[in-house]
C-alpha cells in the first residue's frame, strides 16, 4: 500500500484546525457553561437560566456560534491554502494559524461580554469572568501573539546567518 505525504504547510494547518477546535471549544465551554456555574455557586445551570430569565436576562448562543465559526473557517482557510497552493510555505502556515489563535482572545471577550453582562445583572456581580478556565484562553493567545512575532524574527536571523557563513570551496 502506498504512503500518503503530506506537505509541512498542510500538516501545520491540520495542526492548527485541531488547535483552533479545542480553543473554540473551551471558549464555547466556558461562556455557555463554566463561567456561569462559578458566577453563581451552588446553583444548577437550568437553576441559573431560569434565574437570568426571571431577571429579563439571557446568555445567548449566538456569539458563542459566531466565535467558535469564525476561528474554524480561518483554520480550514489556511488548509485551503496550504493544500491548493503548489508553494504554500510552513512558515507562513504557521504564522496564520498563531495569528488565529492570537486573536482568540479578543473574539472571546467580544463574544462572552453580553452573557457576562446578564450574569452580573441577575446575580449582582461584576461582569467579568468567574471560572478561571479563560485564563488559560488568554494565556495562549498571549503565547500565540508572541510566537507569530518571534518565528519571523527567528528565521530571518537563521537565513541571514546561513547567507552570510562561507560557503566550502569545491
Amino acid at each position: 500500500m502506498g504512503r500518503i505525504s503530506l506537505k509541512p504547510a498542510v500538516l501545520i494547518a491540520i495542526g492548527g484546525i485541531l488547535l483552533t477546535a479545542a480553543y473554540a471549544g473551551l471558549g464555547a465551554l466556558q461562556i455557555l457553561v463554566l463561567n456561569p456555574l462559578a458566577a453563581a455557586p451552588g446553583l444548577a445551570l437550568h437553576e441559573i437560566h431560569a434565574a437570568l430569565e426571571a431577571a429579563g436576562e439571557s446568555v445567548s448562543p449566538l456569539p458563542v456560534v459566531i466565535f467558535v465559526g469564525s476561528g474554524l473557517l480561518l483554520s480550514l482557510g489556511v488548509w485551503l491554502y496550504s493544500t491548493a497552493s503548489s508553494s504554500a510555505s510552513p512558515q507562513v502556515a504557521a504564522v496564520l494559524v498563531l495569528l488565529i489563535l492570537a486573536f482568540g482572545a479578543p473574539a472571546y471577550f467580544a463574544a462572552s461580554f453580553a452573557g457576562g453582562m446578564a450574569l452580573a445583572d441577575a446575580f449582582a456581580i461584576s461582569g467579568g469572568d468567574h471560572s478561571p478556565w479563560s485564563n488559560l484562553l488568554y494565556l495562549t493567545s498571549s503565547a500565540a501573539f508572541v510566537s507569530a512575532i518571534a518565528l519571523p524574527v527567528v528565521l530571518a536571523l537563521r537565513s541571514r546567518r546561513v547567507s552570510l557563513s562561507p560557503r566550502p570551496s569545491t
